[in-house]
């Protein structure tokens, strides 16, 4: 049997060689064939561009013509890839150091309108109300329709102070609106803390050179105010509405919290391109349960992190599918201090998904209900208030209870008042709220920690 197997293998092996040894002028003339189709083709390019250059009826500028070209070949690849001018890429570089100007949206490009990945926190255009999701049709009442999707931002920027009306198409709303934002300087905080009760909740906005220092020292921050890591019941990363930002950023922040195994790797067009990251030992919060939480504005390094906790089931997440972009762009530098932003690979989680056009698919799904108007809400509480339920310490008269000590009434009172603040959070932020029960009720249920 054995002999045969070699047989057959030989004579595989020998049927490739006298193949590769037939088909070797037929390769080289089918590449001589491929030569000839480019530099036909690039002849009529140039051909174009003369004719564009001596009869349209305006003269143009050669540069912007060429811009154009290049420009108009990227981004007929897919949205991501582009031209950045020198002046496009400083902008880009200046952003991942946390501080530019603008609305404060990161964008993309649908259907030849411009969709909102998602709003930035406390930026201008959070505040009037942009949501993940919304196409912005017209700029000042220009149509951004056909223009390529640095052309449209282009048209979003300028002076501090400055007034902009957007026209937004938003899924659910019969008509489209106008809205007015006033741009300003956008300061991104990377990070942001704070603790519920006895859960640490890290809000991470954006993905810059800032999110991972930042991260370890509101945790820090946190731990301290509880008292040391082992008050802690759990941990809340909030990702919803981040865009993304810088992949080894995401990288160090899914390590923070995995002892071992694969991180995300990436695969290009040639086989043995892509690149594999792997988690080294250490947990911040030392196996302590987490809850990741997901919308349709977390895009691409927010999947990262979210695909990879969930992966190595050491998070749970939570929310809305996530935005689906899995692809890798490169920054080129070219001459003139421009660059090209390329679509070089895709991402994929430590399973092997790909995240591209897919997204992360939470493990269980929580919508966020819209808020209520102000005035419902006001009537809801004064209600709430007017109708509370009477106990039996509230009788006259009422006898004691002979089972607790003064130390263990206080203790059950704290506990009591963090549930209520927990309740209260459902109204504010449902979904923040069902992570922290969550991890709650983990807590509840897992054996106590030596």
């Amino acid at each position: 049997m054995k002999k045969f197997v070699m047989a057959a293998l030989g004579g595989t092996v020998a049927g490739v060689l006298a193949t590769i040894q037939i088909a070797g002028p037929l390769v080289a003339q089918e590449a001589a064939e491929t030569d000839a189709a480019i530099y036909e083709q690039l002849d009529l390019f140039g051909d174009i561009f003369e004719r564009i250059r001596a009869q349209y009826v305006e003269e143009v500028s050669t540069e912007d013509l060429v811009t154009a070209a290049i420009n108009g070949m990227l981004t007929s690849l897919d949205p991501h890839s582009g031209f950045l001018s020198a002046q496009d890429f400083e902008d880009m570089r200046v952003q991942t150091r946390g501080e530019f100007g603008g609305l404060g949206i990161e964008v993309t490009q649908e259907e030849g309108f411009i969709k909102v990945i998602a709003p930035m926190d406390g930026t201008p255009a959070y505040k009037a109300g942009i949501l993940a999701g919304d196409f912005i049709t017209h700029v000042n009442g220009e149509s951004v329709l056909g223009l390529m999707l640095d052309e449209a931002v282009d048209r979003m920027r300028g002076p501090i102070g400055s007034e902009i009306i957007i026209t937004v198409v938003r899924e659910g709303t019969p008509e489209p609106f106008d809205v007015s934002i006033i741009r300003d300087t956008i300061t991104l905080t990377a990070v942001r803390g704070r603790v519920v009760g006895d859960t640490m909740v890290l809000r991470i906005t954006t993905f810059n050179d800032q999110t991972t220092s930042g991260m370890v020292e509101e945790l820090r921050k946190g731990l301290e105010e509880l008292g040391g890591i082992e008050n802690l019941n759990g941990l809340v990363l909030d990702l919803r509405n981040n865009p993304g930002g810088l992949l080894n950023e995401a990288i160090t922040v899914s390590d923070a919290f995995l002892e071992k195994g694969e991180i995300v790797s990436t695969r290009g067009r040639e086989p043995g391109s892509g690149e594999r990251y792997n988690a080294e030992p250490g947990d911040l919060v030392q196996g302590r349960p987490i809850v990741v939480l997901i919308n349709g504005g977390s895009a691409s390094a927010s999947e990262i992190v979210a695909g990879a906790l969930q992966d190595h089931r050491r998070a749970i997440v939570v929310g809305t599918k996530s935005f689906g972009k899995g692809s890798v762009q490169t920054l080129i530098p070219l001459r003139g201090d421009g660059a090209m932003r390329l679509t070089t690979a895709r991402y994929y989680t430590p399973s092997g998904r790909s995240i591209q056009a897919l997204g992360i698919a939470p493990d269980i799904v929580v919508n966020q209900p819209p808020p209520p108007p102000a005035d419902a809400l006001a009537e809801a509480e004064a209600a709430g208030a007017a109708a509370r339920e009477r106990s039996e310490a509230d009788l006259r008269g009422a006898i004691d209870n002979d089972s607790m000590t003064e130390e263990e009434k206080r203790l059950y009172q704290e506990e009591l008042a963090r549930a209520e603040e927990s309740a209260k959070l459902r109204d504010e932020d449902y979904q923040l709220a069902y992570a922290i029960d969550i991890i709650t009720g983990l807590t509840v249920i897992a054996p106590a920690r030596p």
